[in-house]
């Protein structure tokens, strides 16, 4: 491709995706298709010889596009959102252009300065403490693998990494069961085992861990040679919203000399808006707190924050230096590859960036107060219908129902054949879980362009696709 075609194809590009972006309400949310039938579509070998962008372009559109999930559909309310504003889209198009590896401050010195400077502006934002410093990391669970590294080479005086963990004792961190996968995940990779992730029993309506169980099980857990090391808590979980009562759990935590990461994934971009902050009351008396803007904030993914109240701990975990990577000549410079587990970075700070001056504030507060508030119509409305139970009242903009099919029905399998029934229409996209034991169907408003009538819409084909199988 010669600079000319990249030109023309840029604009077409552009053109393609300001079209599909308009174009999004006209399609269904998730695809109607069998598994394999994109395989199936793409040729077995790889071609030989060039071929044409031209062809290349219409099978994209023939045969991929079909079978993708549209994650910027306005009626999307499954999961949780990963949206990408169109700023951030925009941001993206300098980004992949200039492709630069940001790993090193002398690699890209404006990448890293944009960094600092727009992961402060975060801090701000969520009214956290200047004793908070940040990084941009891929995901939340690269985040939290971050923490878990720290939190165990801290516990065990920096010297894990050097002589490994069969010497060491047993090490415990604690958790309820409300987390993220993510914390399993980070728990195996960092080599302490699934069996010591320790979760703790919840309680009340955010299903929060009870502090006098926590403070029991690391009492006992040293008592019995143990060595206890860190705690994550959780702040909006991915089921149902589980909320741990912050300030009780960093009381548990400075009590024990524990570190304390805080994951507040989804929920933490609410915290914008002061009127949520009580969610994560104490916040402020963490070690480490993650975040992603690229779920409900627009930042394209992937785009994840990492707030640490002592970088140098993080650094000490994760820093190699050999000689190609060090910058001469310079002092007290930052090179956030130090910071994180990959060695390569992205430019993400540009899209962030792009983003906060392009709405301000103001606007990404606009935007999460509507979706919190027409989340918690929407669960009024389902609440008065005979047919319909709320099962976990509305954190922000999640909360989970069933619907009560007739008698002799089993309830589980009614309500997952709903769920799968509702995406097949494609009209509206939603997930299920398990609460209590029992299969409930989640809900949470969070898109980007989402609009009132996207949630009026929905509960009309939730009541319509309930009752015609009951």
């Amino acid at each position: 491709m010669n600079s000319n075609e990249f030109r023309d194809w840029s604009h077409r590009a552009a053109d393609w995706g300001a079209d599909y972006r308009a174009g999004l309400r006209n399609r269904p949310v998730r695809p109607d298709v069998e598994p394999g039938k994109t395989f199936r579509a793409i040729a077995e070998c790889p071609p030989e010889q060039a071929e044409a962008m031209d062809a290349i372009f219409a099978d994209f559109e023939a045969k991929i596009v079909p079978g993708m999930t549209h994650w910027q559909h306005p009626r999307f309310f499954a999961y949780f959102p990963a949206n990408a504003a169109p700023v951030s889209v925009v941001a993206e198009y300098m980004v992949s252009a200039m492709a630069a590896q940001c790993m090193l401050w002398q690699t890209s010195p404006a990448a890293t300065e944009l960094e600092t400077r727009v992961v402060d502006w975060m801090r701000q934002a969520l009214g956290l403490s200047q004793d908070f410093t940040g990084v941009i990391q891929d995901s939340a669970s690269s985040a939290t693998l971050a923490a878990v590294l720290t939190m165990r080479e801290r516990a065990l005086d920096w010297q894990g990494n050097k002589a490994g963990l069969s010497a060491a004792p047993r090490l415990r961190i604690y958790c309820s069961e409300q987390v993220h996968t993510s914390i399993d995940r980070a728990i195996w990779v960092a080599g302490i085992g699934e069996e010591n992730l320790v979760r703790i029993p919840t309680a009340g309506a955010h299903r929060s861990m009870a502090p006098a169980a926590l403070d029991k099980a690391i009492e006992e857990d040293r008592a019995s040679g143990y060595l206890p090391i860190g705690i994550i808590a959780c702040v909006g979980g991915t089921s149902i919203g589980g909320t741990d009562d912050i300030n009780a759990v960093v009381t548990v935590a400075k009590r024990h000399g524990l570190y304390i990461h805080v994951d507040a994934a989804w929920a933490g971009s609410a915290m914008i808006c002061p009127e949520f902050r009580h969610f994560w009351a104490g916040v402020d008396g963490a070690d480490s707190i993650v975040f992603n803007p690229h779920k409900w904030l627009g930042a394209q993914f992937d785009c994840s924050i990492q707030f640490i109240r002592e970088p140098e701990n993080l650094v000490r975990t994760l820093a190699i230096r050999p000689e190609f990577l060090k910058t001469h000549g310079r002092d007290g410079i930052t090179n956030y590859s130090e910071w994180s587990v990959p060695l390569g970075r992205r430019f993400r700070a540009l899209k962030l960036w792009f983003l906060l001056r392009a709405h301000g504030l103001e606007g990404l507060r606009a935007m999460i107060r509507n979706h919190v508030a027409w989340s918690a119509g929407l669960a009024e409305r389902l609440r008065r219908e005979r047919d319909f139970e709320i099962t976990s009242e509305p954190m922000l903009s999640l909360f989970s129902f069933r619907h009560v099919p007739r008698e002799g029905t089993d309830s589980d399998d009614h309500n997952l054949s709903l769920v799968e029934r509702i995406n097949r229409d494609g009209r509206i996209y939603l997930t299920q879980t398990r609460f209590d034991g029992r299969v409930v169907i989640r809900f949470q408003a969070g898109q980007f362009e989402t609009t009132e009538a996207d949630v009026d819409q929905a509960f009309d084909v939730i009541v319509e696709l309930a009752r015609s199988a009951s």
